[in-house]
């Protein structure tokens, strides 16, 4: 033992330094070897081999994609065949609703997308927490069967707490119970929902837990999927977590801002099929379709033509992606996006400023003050790429909007969990519709619009007004965006 010891004493930083360095070839091996952005695998293997030990451990904790492609893909075909085998959905035109250009959209999306396009959907848009929650919770006190939940963030504060307790009636009137939150969505309240939810006996579980058991902003691979479903024929999806800072009635004037959508109709069957999906990928559990969706799609009109589009990091990877790709080509006149968190990559920058050469009008809302500070200055950074192609970027001056919205042609409206970042488009899991249909694009055309009233133009003067040692902070933060 002496002798180890002091072989130890005296060749500790050899043995340091050959550990460091096959941590670090090691790392930058499998980054080289796995990852498809080839931007991502250079950003990687630099961090990794300018920073000995702490750029590997970096690595292991954000940048591994611990979704197995292989198992995963098996596992969650089993629910989606049984889905498809269980609604047949005839082939839809939707030249008469939308316009001849959109019949290759849909093609597009037919192909990215396992889910049809179904007629005969209802859907709502609501209006933040005041209109979205209310409309959730009498869904959930109206429940007989079943309820499934699904959500980013699920605070434990007033609104937070009102849901626990609809959930907790509904489960002591007998209504089968499932909810699902993110690991670390669930991190953003003490204490974490989850016990008053168990402490109700309500099933619930944590998607993809965190191995260090903290919060992380940044973190990669989360649910950002946003899904309730009640008696397998009411849905709701969109952008919105659960928490009273969506509630202007509760948190006044400050309020963030967001959009929701209750459905009913045949999309609701494919919400069901991603929560089951997730649901069985972490609790192993098995959801029949047949105990958990009605099947019968008796919903008022207006009707419109609607499917969802989920995108993760598996073999769904860039799904959303494809699809705003596909839809910028398509457009003849106008497009219109709401995002908080606008960094796309330089695909979509070279699609929008196309478009935009092409003659189109493209409107794009972001946020004057953003809840992510680190985003909103790469955001800063990029803009001057989308302004110097003939887009026209808007500053909302009004409070933080959480909304990711979409339209083309006030005929196509694109709506969902999906911000338009390289998190959302590659990292996360998440969960969108597409909707043909005038009325409800020129619906949300309206809220868009109406923040553009509200909002400051960003022109390549304001963006060279900005202090230069704050435009070198954008541009060094901007570097980073690949992991924002």
């Amino acid at each position: 033992m002496t002798t180890i010891a002091a072989f130890f004493d005296a060749y500790w930083p050899h043995l340091l330094a050959v550990f460091s360095l096959a941590l670090t070839v090691s790392a930058a091996v499998h980054a080289a070897m796995t990852k498809r952005d080839v931007r991502a695998a250079i950003a990687w293997v630099g961090v990794i081999v300018a920073s000995p030990l702490f750029g590997p451990f970096l690595y292991l904790v954000a940048g591994i994609n611990r979704v197995h492609h292989k198992q995963l893909s098996v596992q969650r075909s089993k629910l989606i065949k049984d889905y498809v085998n269980h609604a047949q959905a005839p082939y839809l035109d939707v030249t008469h609703i939308a316009g001849a250009q959109f019949a290759s959209l849909r093609v597009l999306c037919d192909r990215i997308s396992r889910f049809p396009l179904h007629d005969g959907n209802h859907i709502r848009l609501l209006d933040s927490g005041d209109e979205a929650y209310p409309a959730m919770l009498a869904a959930i006190d109206g429940a007989k069967h079943t309820i499934a939940l699904q959500t980013y963030i699920f605070d434990h504060d007033r609104i937070g707490l009102e849901f626990a307790q609809a959930l907790a009636r509904a489960h002591r009137r007998g209504v089968q119970i499932r909810v699902l939150i993110d690991a670390i969505g669930s991190k953003y309240s003490r204490p974490p929902i989850l016990t008053e939810l168990h402490r109700s006996g309500i099933r619930a579980a944590l998607f993809m837990t965190n191995p260090l058991g903290m919060r992380m902003p940044y973190a990669n691979l989360r649910s950002h999927r946003k899904i309730l479903i009640v008696d397998g024929n009411i849905g709701f999806t969109g952008g919105m977590n659960i928490r009273e800072g969506f509630m202007p009635s509760l948190v006044g004037t400050h309020a963030t801002m967001d959009t929701h959508f209750g459905i009913q109709g045949p999309v609701v069957m494919q919400l069901f099929a991603v929560f089951a999906n997730d649901w069985e990928f972490t609790t192993r559990e098995r959801l029949p379709i047949e105990d958990w969706v009605s099947g019968s799609w008796a919903a008022p009109e207006p009707w419109v033509p609607a499917r969802c589009i989920r995108s993760s990091p598996d073999r769904f990877i860039a799904a959303t992606h494809n699809v705003l790709l596909g839809a910028l080509a398509v457009a003849q006149q106008h497009i219109r996006i709401q995002s908080p968190y606008f960094l796309p990559d330089q695909t979509l920058l070279g699609a929008l400023n196309t478009a935009a050469r092409r003659g189109l009008r493209v409107d794009i809302v972001i946020p004057g003050q953003n809840n992510l500070r680190l985003v909103n200055y790469a955001m800063t950074a990029q803009l001057d790429q989308v302004i110097g192609g003939g887009c026209r970027v808007w500053r909302c001056t009004s409070n933080f909007n959480h909304s990711k919205l979409i339209t083309i042609d006030s005929c196509w409206s694109y709506v969902g969990s999906s911000n338009m970042d390289p998190r959302s488009l590659r990292l996360n899991f998440e969960l969108d519709m597409e909707i043909y249909g005038k009325d409800m694009a020129r619906r949300i055309e309206e809220r868009i619009d109406r923040d553009i009233q509200a909002s400051e133009p960003v022109t390549r003067e304001s963006l060279a007004a900005i202090p230069f040692i704050k435009q070198l902070r954008n541009r060094v933060i901007w570097l980073a965006s690949p992991y924002l």
